[in-house]
């Protein structure tokens, strides 16, 4: 006898209780948006880190 494999089972078992919808391919639209705002959001990041790391460079390198 084979062995059923539980994981196939509960997964089949899933999708027939809560079918599963494709939101991104019906709004591609806000996908691009929050794409575009996430490597905005990056590079302020970095342009942050980089101000700082700048400003620590130059204060260490001022000679007391």
């Amino acid at each position: 006898m084979p062995a059923i494999n539980h994981a196939l089972v509960a997964r089949d078992t899933f999708s027939h209780i809560l079918p599963r919808d494709n939101w991104a391919n019906r709004e591609p639209g806000v996908i691009v948006v929050f794409c575009i705002v996430f490597v905005v959001g990056c590079g302020l990041i970095g342009l942050w880190v980089s101000k700082c790391i700048s400003a620590r460079r130059a204060k260490t390198a001022l000679p007391a």
